[in-house]
């Protein structure tokens, strides 16, 4: 190989991928027909996100060295950065065939497997590939993962911690340890590890993540909410829909006549603590990122992202508290309605952060600038109405009646809207 690639190599290695892309492309002056040149250039140019000068580069090597498993390798890993999963799982099952020794290759067929919540499959990959190389980095943290997801957060705890005592100045391992630690409920423990994570490597945002859910788990009500988030995310998509529809179906069937009226106390207290429960699984985050704000380590670890969801979510919450009170005092059940629709829009406003930012972000946001408009429009009137002409007044009570009810039934719509949009994956 030519001494440009073998520097190339080294700074590859090094993360330094923009002196590793020249040192490359001099090698390729030298030698145009190296399929192995090429597939490195594939990966420097997607670790730099050029995803689709990666792609062309991973194509052509595959073309110079149809027989070159790294060459498929790189087409692999450059998809998989795309999104394009199905594509890189044939890719690398391309270059597994041709080199079934390779542990990196295990590890990155582990990875795509994991995006595809695959848990068992990836599993299996990351397993197969520690048995060629029983230290693999990639591998033990892929095979920790799905230890995690599958619900046997011991054993994960487990390989995580021999893989520290073997190399304890890995970032990414330190990170996961701490999400294991997350699942185990022991959040003091988890923000050692997502410290150190940070120390060794300090732009790592899987543990800046950590952190900032481990010391909103230091909170009762936050760690509760925490042990639902992480259920859910180990469920499949198709589970992930089940709850979702069930709690929908429990919602509608606690406010059916079909009650008995002995019951329906109880049903209304059910009914209340479902929507309370409802609302928070959309608003813990951005609420307790509010309270974050306050202690001084929090502030550094939340993102601008999450600075800017709290304010959203926390103005919303507190002119809801605010319309409540003043119901309250007043005895007028309109400010009741009011706090409620307040309440409510918490839910697409925290919505609008949850998508990635572009096309669904945008959606998300003028469905939720939609809905505030629906809601401030009906309660305006059963607030202002009084000043209307008196023979206008049953048309406009009349009115406020159809925008409260469409602003409900968006409310409803934007829960499945969010989940449409989160599921929508970019490709690059």
């Amino acid at each position: 190989m030519s001494p440009h690639y073998d520097r190339a190599l080294l700074l590859y290695q090094q993360s330094r991928y923009d002196l590793a892309e020249q040192e490359l492309r001099q090698a390729l002056s030298d030698e145009p027909s190296n399929a192995r040149t090429h597939a490195l250039l594939a990966l420097c140019l997607a670790d730099r996100k050029d995803h689709t000068a990666a792609t062309r580069e991973a194509e052509e090597a595959i073309h110079l060295g149809p027989d070159v498993p790294f060459s498929y390798y790189a087409l692999a890993y450059t998809l998989y950065h795309r999104n394009r999963l199905p594509e890189a799982e044939a890719a690398i099952a391309q270059a597994l065939e041709l080199a079934p020794w390779d542990a990196d290759y295990h590890s990155l067929l582990a990875s795509i497997r994991f995006e595809q919540r695959r848990w068992s499959d990836a599993l299996e990959a990351a397993e197969r590939g520690l048995e060629l190389d029983a230290e693999h980095a990639g591998c033990t943290n892929l095979r920790a993962m799905a230890l995690v997801k599958l619900g046997r957060r011991t054993e994960a705890g487990d390989a995580l911690g021999h893989a520290l005592r073997r190399d304890p100045d890995d970032a990414l391992t330190h990170a996961n340890q701490g999400w294991t630690l997350l699942e185990q409920g022991q959040p003091e423990k988890a923000l050692e590890h997502f410290r150190e994570a940070l120390r060794l490597e300090p732009n790592l945002e899987w543990a800046r993540e950590g952190i900032v859910t481990a010391l909103k788990a230091r909170h009762w009500l936050y760690r509760q909410m925490l042990r639902y988030f992480l259920w859910m995310r180990r469920l499949s998509g198709r589970a992930q829909w089940g709850v979702i529809i069930g709690l929908l179906i429990a919602q509608q069937v606690l406010t059916s006549s079909a009650i008995p009226p002995a019951l329906a106390p109880f049903a209304d207290v059910l009914f209340w603590g479902l929507f309370v429960f409802v609302v928070l699984t959309w608003a813990a985050d951005p609420l307790f990122n509010l309270l974050l704000r306050l202690n001084r380590f929090g502030r550094l670890a939340l993102s601008p992202q999450q600075i800017h969801a709290s304010n959203w979510v926390g103005g919303c919450l507190f002119l809801a508290l605010l319309a409540l009170g003043w119901g309250i005092v007043r005895a007028d059940s309109r400010y009741t309605l009011a706090a409620l629709v307040l309440a409510c829009l918490v839910i697409p406003v925290s919505g609008v952060f949850k998508c990635r930012v572009g096309g669904p972000r945008t959606i998300m946001a003028l469905c939720t600038a939609l809905l505030a408009v629906l809601g401030a429009s009906g309660v305006g009137i059963l607030l202002f109405g009084q000043y209307l002409p008196r023979h206008t007044w049953n048309d406009a009570l009349a009115a406020s009646r159809v925008l409260v009810s469409a602003f409900f039934l968006g409310i409803f719509g934007s829960t499945w809207l969010v989940n449409l949009l989160l599921m929508m994956r970019p490709r690059r």
